[in-house]
């Protein structure tokens, strides 16, 4: 079965202490480089995300520098 074109998946074995590592071919799609930090966002239901810190700092600089975002100031 071939995956759908920018579809990808992979597996990853969780060690000991919990860390997993994330394979290559992944890191190079997603240029996540060493020292990277990434957010893990949890849905009991539907699982794990794994986002780069960037994906949300539009979000935080809205919500700490108290600019119009949707919600009042």
């Amino acid at each position: 079965m071939t995956a759908p074109k920018g579809k990808y998946a992979w597996t990853a074995t969780v060690g000991e202490k919990g860390q997993i590592v994330i394979p290559k071919q992944a890191r190079d799609v997603f240029n996540i480089k060493s020292g990277d930090t990434l957010l893990l966002l949890g849905d009991e239901e539907r699982g794990i995300a794994i986002l780069p810190k960037e994906a949300f700092d539009g979000l935080f600089g809205v919500a700490f520098n108290n600019q119009k975002g949707g919600g009042e100031k």
